[in-house]
């Protein structure tokens, strides 16, 4: 099942945005082969590791990439797989005898993912960071809250996962469409910076139009606007308002009883204070399910503020089946989705070391070699 079905995929083990990206890749299909580290194969006795999500429908082997057995395991499946996804600082993978040079020389076709910070090269290609450092770089962070706050951090949605994991899942797939016209890989140097920058290319777009000031919290999209907006309601929920075009601009007015109000123009900027906090006093008298029977499923470009718990159980996600229930954890399904090769969540998360013989012998290993690397310790 899934569009990514008959793909195989090595990914070295690490946190963030490669095992995120492997996630996606797998929900769609791939087949996946984790490498964990010898050391991490005790966490299979920790309960809690069956709720790490990210690490869902793909396997786990265990080796000790340190020796020489331990390597050859690895170069074993890199030789049968399309793509390669490692997340470790720049040179890592080449001191372990694992790097582009010595991967190709065992298969020529496959895709070297590399997922990085800053990058495979630069001043600050070698420095430890983490998504909010990545994002603060960008430009991200600083455009990011009210005027006259603190840059609020996105969580950590913007630098890891949507300019690392996404960009890198983009970044194989594409390598690997080529690669089957030229018959050869490439390395794809993912660089959450690169990603995060990408995602900014409309504001870059806007700032040299002149319809986006270098400053936080005074433009259209960054609580600078009135009408695209979150205000507090009655019984201290929230709701989220997104009336940008005229059109629904005023059904926003009609719904919250404005238009019987003489409002200052909302197209000079200098009206915004004032009608902001209008608004704010308008969304305070209601709670926030007043405001759902009133606005909800209208034009206004409307929606309820709600909690990661309050989503799961939301009838528009409900019907969609957006939140699975699978092993007893509920949790995001896969995405996209697709009419005919439907994607699926392949198996709970895996655990270090969990599928070592099962996954080594799936991929055409022999049961003699799995004995001899078990009996030298480079495999458990």
């Amino acid at each position: 099942m899934g569009p990514l079905a008959g793909y195989k995929i090595v990914e070295m083990g690490g946190i963030g945005p490669g095992p995120m990206c492997a996630m996606l890749l797998a929900d769609l299909g791939a087949d996946i082969i984790r490498i964990d580290r010898l050391v991490d194969a005790g966490l299979g006795s920790q309960p809690s590791s069956r709720n790490s999500l990210m690490m869902r429908s793909r396997r786990s082997v265990a080796v000790d990439t340190k020796t020489d057995d331990g390597r050859e395991v690895v170069l074993k499946l890199i030789e049968q797989a399309d793509g390669l996804i490692e997340g470790f600082r720049p040179g890592v993978m080449e001191r372990m005898g694992l790097g582009p040079e010595e991967v190709h020389a065992r298969n020529p076709r496959i895709v070297y993912g590399r997922m990085t910070g800053w990058g495979q090269e630069g001043p600050m290609a070698k420095a430890a960071g983490h998504d909010i450092n990545y994002i603060a770089l960008t430009g991200v962070l600083h455009a990011i809250g009210r005027k006259g706050e603190t840059p609020v951090p996105p969580l950590n949605l913007v630098g890891d996962f949507g300019g690392g994991a996404l960009y890198l899942a983009l970044g194989l797939v594409s390598g690997i469409l080529e690669a089957q016209k030229s018959g050869k890989g490439q390395v794809v140097d993912a660089a959450m910076v690169d990603g995060a920058a990408s995602l900014m290319t409309m504001f870059y777009g806007m700032m040299a139009a002149g319809s986006w000031a270098d400053e936080r919290g005074v433009n259209l999209l960054d609580t600078g606007s009135h009408y695209y907006n979150v205000y507090e309601t009655a019984d201290g929920k929230h709701v989220s308002i997104g009336s940008i075009e005229a059109k629904f601009y005023k059904e926003l007015l009609e719904c919250t009883g404005l238009d019987k109000e003489d409002l200052p123009p909302r197209a000079d900027p200098a009206n915004w204070p004032v009608l902001h906090a209008r608004l704010t006093d308008i969304f305070k008298s209601k709670t926030r399910d007043e405001w759902d029977d009133i606005m909800g499923g209208t034009d206004v470009c409307y929606a309820p503020v709600l909690s990661l718990a309050e989503a799961t159980k939301h009838p528009h996600n409900v019907h969609r089946g957006t939140y699975v229930k699978y092993n007893d954890v509920v949790q995001p399904g896969p995405a996209p989705r697709f009419s005919r090769t439907v994607a699926e969540i392949q198996g709970p998360p895996c655990l270090p070391g969990e599928h070592t013989n099962e996954a080594l012998l799936d991929w055409g290993l022999s049961e003699k070699a799995i004995d001899g690397w078990r009996a030298s310790g480079a495999i458990k």
